[in-house]
């Protein structure tokens, strides 16, 4: 029999970032006993995958950071590209390998840490705390009693929402024979790819020097792709959008995010919580998870070291999610084109400034200032519709 004051199970982005967050003694705080949950090497472990976000400066996990552009540009179908700066903020990726050997290497000499490989089969309330029960990989069955779970296993299913569409890609690292890439600015949004029918569709570049670059391709729509559309969509934008040429590819990544406007639980027991990605910390109208996170991350283990109940909060306010069920109903509707109403945004409002609303992080007037740069009627009436839409399934 295990027992530890808090067990974090899934060892991805939240769990890591928790554990980190949790590990070694602070001045004047407690220093609960904890127990990281990994699952062993198989279908329940998460593939390798990139992360990105922007803040300022410097920033917590900064030795894992890949690169990091301080301008972006978005290309429209037609037309002139936009780019700006990003001062005071900095786009960064990280890739999940170097975050892992990052806060592995910490909590290897944590003293309240603990990593232990095993499947979480149950999470059970109990009277006081939680009971886990947990199948180690020779298969030995054991149980954990914990105070406190927090959970950042990804959802089996989504939640009923009024509109749920799918943020898919696929992306290759590569190296070409020629210096194509500038490695000060990443390429966010290049619409140039051919649109879907029913969604839409962008090119994402990350320049990690002149000869090196990831290259996805991606789309916001209802239903993924076979592995080989999305081959052939990444070898489409890379030969003749990109004109790449000769090339090596390094390394693979391929991804689905769910976008939905449905209510996402963070509590699903007297002891027991989510976080990450289950736990609503992805931004539903960009896909963003990673800082969002942090923030929910943050909340929880102070409350732990103040010996408070850990209800992560919500990673995105009121505001931010009612604006995104209005975009992502328009999306879906097919009311507003999706490469016009993007490149149009960022080409009327300041780079830096709509990160920061991308991230919550505006007041209410600069809200109001974003929205009036949309198509304001086909805005409006999605707004009017939503309270008459009934929460689905998704199937």
């Amino acid at each position: 029999m295990l027992e530890a004051e808090v067990a974090v199970v899934g060892a991805g982005a939240a769990g890591l970032s928790l554990a980190h967050r949790l590990s070694g003694h602070a001045p004047r705080s407690r220093t609960p006993s904890v127990i990281l949950l990994d699952a062993p090497p198989g279908p329940l472990r998460p593939p390798s995958r990139t992360w990105c976000f922007w803040e300022r400066g410097r920033g917590r996990f900064d030795a894992a950071v890949t690169a990091y552009w301080e301008r972006l540009r978005v290309r429209p179908p037609a037309g002139a590209p936009i780019e700006d700066g990003l001062a005071p903020l900095r786009y960064k990726m990280i890739r999940s390998d170097d975050f892992e050997d990052l806060v592995g290497r910490d909590l290897a000499h944590s003293p309240n840490v603990r990593r232990l490989e095993a499947t979480v089969e149950t999470v059970e309330d109990v009277t006081g705390g939680a009971r886990v029960h947990l199948r180690e990989a020779g298969g030995t069955h054991r149980v954990l009693h914990t105070r406190w779970v927090l959970d950042s296993r990804p959802l089996g299913s989504l939640p009923a929402a009024r509109t749920t569409l799918l943020q898919h890609f696929h992306g290759v690292f590569v190296r070409t024979s020629r210096p194509l890439f500038d490695p000060g600015v990443a390429e966010l949004m290049d619409f140039r790819t051919p649109q879907p029918a029913d969604g839409l569709s962008f090119g994402y570049v990350l320049p990690t020097g002149p000869h090196e670059a990831l290259v996805e391709y991606t789309e916001f729509s209802p239903r993924t792709l076979t592995a080989h559309g999305y081959d052939a969509a990444v070898r489409h934008y890379a030969d003749d959008v990109l004109r790449l040429g000769e090339r090596e590819v390094l390394a693979t990544e391929t991804g689905v995010i769910p976008m939905t406007d449905a209510p996402i639980a963070r509590q699903t027991g007297a002891s027991v919580f989510r976080i990450g990605a289950a736990g609503g910390a992805t931004r539903p109208a960009t896909g963003y998870t990673f800082a969002g996170l942090q923030r929910q991350t943050r909340a929880v283990a102070a409350a732990l070291r103040e010996g408070r109940r850990p209800l992560p909060p919500p990673a995105h306010s009121v505001r931010s999610r009612a604006m995104d069920a209005v975009l992502l109903r328009a999306l879906a509707s097919g009311r507003v084109d999706g490469p016009a109403l993007f490149s149009g945004l960022f080409a009327r409002v300041p780079m830096a400034r709509l990160l920061r609303f991308l991230d919550g992080d505006t007041r209410l007037h600069e809200d109001l200032a974003i929205g009036l740069r949309t198509p304001i009627r086909p805005m409006l009436h999605s707004a009017l519709e939503l309270p008459s839409l009934p929460r689905r399934p998704f199937d």
